[in-house]
């Protein structure tokens, strides 16, 4: 059975850094799958910010985060962890990590199959 946890969230001050954790069962990173990372802000439409292929660790991210995330995986963990740096308070949101076997448009969340239950990130100003 799969399964995504997500961990790390928080509050933090504008300017400051969280680092948050997708733990990954049910599934070996040596096969081809898509992990994402999504955000849901209070009355907005869920967003991708972030994608990592399994097999080969090729990173991609939305125009709004890149320069800002930094996702890495840890496969001898199964673990997928997004560095977030420079928050401000546009930060806040849910973050989601989901998984999708045939990703052609990561940004899409009705590519992923699986998904966490989310954590929470509250950037204070």
């Amino acid at each position: 059975e799969v399964q995504l946890v997500e961990s790390g969230g928080g509050l933090v001050q504008a300017g400051g850094s969280l680092r948050l954790s997708c733990a990954a069962s049910g599934f070996t990173f040596d096969e081809s799958w898509v992990i994402g990372w999504f955000r849901q802000a209070p009355g907005k439409a869920r967003e991708g910010v972030s994608c990592i292929t399994t097999y080969d660790g090729s990173t991609s991210y939305s125009d709004s985060v890149k320069g800002q995330f930094t996702l890495s995986m840890d496969s001898t963990k199964n673990t997928v962890d997004l560095q977030m740096n420079s928050l401000t308070p546009e930060d806040t949101a849910v973050y989601y990590c989901a998984l999708g076997r045939v990703v052609r448009s990561p940004e899409r969340s009705l590519e992923y199959d699986y998904w966490g239950q989310g954590t929470r990130v509250t950037v204070s100003s």
